[in-house]
């Protein structure tokens, strides 16, 4: 690891970015050096708030600073590719926020411009970075459930102000672009493929947006998958699954733990047992997780970056786009390879 720390500017003035900034302050791995505004007056007062010590008045001017060596890009949806490609073409490495992108031509785009370039890309998923998620990897990966057969994911919350951005179609907003990305990224680290076809069904907000989805995904291997997201319904946050020798189940929250310890449930084996062991994890926040992954990715190499891979990201976006399609149509759609 470099003995100095990756001097990361952030994209816009976001409240995700304060978030952001608060997490990872003390950080000896990261140190956020600048923000981004296109309005000056805010940026200012932003980086007055929030002890960041540069604020630059425009994007362009930010990725053309030689003190930078990555950004963040909380930017919203429909802003991901265009930002992250112009800053790999700057040569810093970026971490996206979630989505990646509002298509799979744009994530295919953006991946390419980062290995033009020479830089790291990373999909922000916070939980992707919690111990209580390496752990269910972990368990999966050594066979504890057997092979997974059944998927069940799911992540909602109670959302109607229509001036929100989440509300905003122009904007790729919509439940499955925000709770849904989380269930359907989980789905694919946890089932390791990227499902064949998919069946949604959902209920549309006044907006024109996806309020609540709910879907099937089919898998080559015979893994059967369920997701949920939405804007109508009380915070809840869950996923299970289910193998021919077991099964366990995770909240998979960004910042655990929130009600209950850090933790990973499993019962194995296929007799009914009375209670789930728990395997208790460490918490903490995410952002602090993902960022300081990020980091070592950059200096150490990818062996260290606990995120999403490439392809991975690539066939979340894939399966959303399929997800959106089927939707909107009514039927089966195939996910494009």
């Amino acid at each position: 690891m470099s003995s100095q720390p990756l001097r990361l500017g952030v994209l816009g003035a976001a409240n995700i970015a304060r978030s952001f900034i608060a997490a990872t302050a003390a950080s000896p791995l990261l140190k956020v050096t600048a923000v981004a505004s296109r309005d000056a007056a805010k940026g200012a007062a932003f980086v007055k708030e929030t002890g960041v010590a540069k604020s630059f008045a425009s994007y362009e001017a930010m990725l053309a600073s030689p003190e930078i060596d990555a950004v963040y890009n909380p930017l919203p949806n429909t802003l991901h590719a265009e930002w992250t490609i112009k800053a790999a073409a700057a040569g810093k490495h970026i971490l996206c926020e979630k989505p990646l992108a509002t298509s799979a031509a744009e994530a295919r785009a953006m991946f390419a411009a980062a290995r033009k370039n020479g830089v790291h890309l990373a999909e922000a998923y916070p939980y992707m970075a919690q111990a209580q998620t390496l752990k269910a990897r972990e368990l999966i990966a050594s066979d504890a459930i057997g092979k997974p057969r059944l998927i069940r994911a799911s992540f909602g919350f109670s959302l109607s102000d229509p001036a929100n951005i989440r509300m905003k179609p122009d904007m790729a907003g919509g439940a499955l672009m925000d709770a849904g990305s989380y269930a359907v990224s989980l789905v694919r680290i946890l089932g390791g493929e990227c499902p064949a076809r998919v069946l949604a069904l959902a209920r549309w907000a006044s907006t024109g947006v996806d309020s609540t989805i709910v879907a099937t995904l089919d898998f080559k291997s015979g893994l059967i998958a369920q997701v949920s997201a939405s804007f109508s319904t009380a915070n809840h946050r869950a996923a299970q699954v289910i193998g021919d020798a077991g099964s366990l189940e995770t909240t998979y929250l960004n910042h655990p733990p929130a009600g209950g310890p850090a933790a990973v449930y499993i019962r194995r084996g296929v007799a009914v047992t009375p209670a789930p062991e728990m395997i208790e994890v460490a918490g903490g926040n995410g952002f602090l997780a993902e960022a300081e992954s990020f980091a070592r990715l950059i200096s150490d190499g990818a062996a260290h970056w606990t995120g999403a891979s490439e392809q991975e990201s690539i066939d979340i976006a894939l399966t959303i786009d399929a997800l959106r399609a089927s939707a909107r149509s009514g039927g089966w759609v195939d996910v494009a390879a």
